[in-house]
């Protein structure tokens, strides 16, 4: 629910396995108890964003026993003097807060790449029926050269001018090869 101008989590539905809830780029200030109520596994909150001013209102998070990281950048509670110190006391419980645990070591980006590569299968999956994507890999870093190269570079002559010659025709590379060594003789 991020970047939806929420000012209130007074309607939040309970949802007892919850564990990551993004509610960046908001208007809430206040009202975070419910939080603990109604998402009790709750392991990451992003909160950033919002108009969260003080301790006291990050006070309610405490009740969230399995959480491990907080985000509240761009929240003016961290213009407060000591405030990475005053929520890492507040909050025992947590590991991160901002990205970064109490050494300024960042979390890493497990939950991140979880996401990426559910979103890069959709990708493979297009190419996987086009052709083997190894092949898409050369083309790409070849664009600019493909057709100089010499006669003993049949193989990736053909693949370079299948790019630039007919967009779009992956797939049929390797049937096309015999016409492609017809055409170079006729020139």
């Amino acid at each position: 629910m991020a970047n939806v101008e929420l000012t209130s989590l007074a309607k939040l539905p309970t949802l007892s396995k919850l564990r990551k809830l993004e509610l960046s780029d908001n208007i809430i200030s206040g009202g975070l108890e419910v939080l603990a109520e109604r998402c009790p596994n709750l392991t990451y909150l992003n909160l950033s964003g919002n108009k969260i001013k003080d301790l006291g209102t990050v006070e309610a998070l405490q009740n969230l026993k399995n959480l491990k990281s907080l985000d509240l950048f761009n929240c003016e509670i961290t213009n407060l003097e000591d405030y990475r110190d005053s929520i890492f006391e507040l909050l025992q419980q947590i590991t991160y807060l901002d990205g970064f645990d109490q050494e300024d070591n960042e979390a890493p980006d497990s939950e991140d790449d979880d996401d990426e590569e559910g979103d890069e299968g959709d990708d493979d999956e297009d190419e996987d029926e086009a052709g083997p994507p190894g092949e898409y890999e050369e083309e790409d870093d070849e664009d600019d050269g493909g057709s100089d190269l010499g006669e003993g570079e049949e193989e990736e002559e053909v693949e370079g001018g299948d790019e630039e010659e007919e967009e779009g025709v992956r797939g049929e590379k390797r049937k096309r090869d015999p016409e492609d060594e017809g055409e170079e003789e006729d020139d």
